[in-house]
């Protein structure tokens, strides 16, 4: 198991939605695919929004910028 995989396994386990957000985005950059990347950005947003996060912003974006969410 990687030490992102880890990483987000512990802040799963522990609730924490702030470091949920920055390891999803970093599982979306590294990805190889992007479907992949993808799914884990769409993560990333959804905690981020479940946070209040500013980075929900950056986020959506992202996923418009993919074709995976639209601006309006």
């Amino acid at each position: 198991m990687s030490t992102l995989d880890t990483a987000l396994l512990a802040a799963h386990e522990s609730g924490d939605l702030s470091a949920l957000v920055g390891l999803y985005e970093m599982a979306a950059t590294e990805a190889n695919a992007a479907d992949a990347s993808g799914f884990y950005l769409t993560h990333a947003y959804v905690f981020a929004l479940e946070l209040g996060d500013a980075r929900a912003d950056d986020l959506r974006r992202r996923l418009a910028d993919m074709g995976r969410e639209t601006l309006e």
